[in-house]
């Protein structure tokens, strides 16, 4: 029903066991409105002052895009330049190596590194997937609403109540 409907009959169920008959229930109708109306404007402004924090979180962590500057390499001398001649194709064989292209060591981070500043997005979540970031943003209260949900469990809270 909702809370204030849920405390008006909570509180003519009280006014049975003490015996008010249906008359007197009648009777403190406009009362009991009053004042359930002030509990429930209690309770709102109480929960509205109140900070909810998620205080444990273990989730997946989704990286959506991963850059990394170009980096050079090293020709290795089993690479073949193929070029046109005349007499059909030409090979160059460059030394200083064992096969292939070998590159440089990776190594970048958030702050940067010898091979440039880490470039990454992701994100996490709990429950279903978006898929992708770019279906979502929580940057201003509409998207917070939308797209995320602190919830508080009844059982966590009985020894509160």
């Amino acid at each position: 029903m909702g809370l204030k409907q849920d405390l008006i009959d909570a509180k003519i169920e009280g006014l049975k066991l003490t015996g008010a008959n249906d008359d007197a229930i009648s009777q403190a109708q406009d009362a009991l409105d009053t004042q359930v109306q002030l509990e429930v404007d209690a309770i709102v402004n109480f929960l509205t002052k109140c900070e909810f924090r998620i205080t444990k979180l273990a989730a997946n962590v989704i990286l959506e895009d991963f850059k990394i500057p170009p980096q050079q390499g090293d020709v290795l001398p089993t690479v073949q330049a193929v070029g046109a001649n005349a007499g059909g194709p030409v090979t160059t064989t460059v030394t200083n190596g064992t096969s292939g292209v070998l590159t440089k060591n990776i190594n970048v981070d958030k702050v940067g590194g010898t091979t440039g500043l880490l470039q990454s997005t992701g994100y996490v979540y709990i429950g279903e997937d978006p898929d992708s970031q770019d279906t979502f943003d929580v940057e201003d209260e509409d998207g917070q609403r939308e797209y995320t949900t602190v919830k508080l469990i009844r059982d966590d809270i009985g020894e509160l109540l």
